[in-house]
C-alpha cells in the first residue's frame, strides 16, 4: 500500500509528540529538579524543528483532504498541546481510511 499523505502526516505528528515528552519529562525535569541543564537544547532544538515539520506537513499533507475548518483547528490545537498529537492520532486514522477508500 502507498504512503498517503494523511499517514505521513500522522507519523510526523507521532514524532512530534515524542519529542514534547522527551523535553517536557525528560530534558525539563533534569535541569530544574537535578541542577543538570544540558539536554535541555538539544532536545528543545530537536523538539522545535519537529514543531515546524507538523506545521509545514499538516498544511503539505492534509490540504485538499476535506478537512473541515474545526478539524484544522483541532489538529493545529493539538501541536501546542502536551499529548495532543497522541490524542489527535485516532481522528487522523479515520480520515487517513476515508481518503486510502476514496483512492482505491
Amino acid at each position: 500500500m502507498a504512503l498517503t499523505m494523511i499517514r505521513l502526516f500522522r507519523f510526523i505528528g507521532l514524532i512530534e509528540g515524542i519529542t514534547t515528552l522527551a523535553l517536557f519529562l525528560v530534558a525539563m525535569p533534569l535541569k530544574y529538579w537535578f541542577g543538570m541543564p544540558a539536554l535541555v537544547p538539544p532536545v528543545g532544538m530537536i523538539h522545535g524543528a519537529a514543531f515546524l515539520a507538523y506545521i509545514v506537513a499538516m498544511i503539505a499533507c492534509l490540504w485538499g483532504r476535506g478537512f473541515a475548518r474545526g478539524e484544522w483547528a483541532r489538529t493545529t490545537i493539538a501541536a501546542f498541546v502536551p499529548f495532543g498529537t497522541f490524542l489527535n492520532d485516532p481522528f487522523l486514522k479515520r480520515k487517513q481510511l476515508l481518503d486510502e477508500a476514496r483512492i482505491a
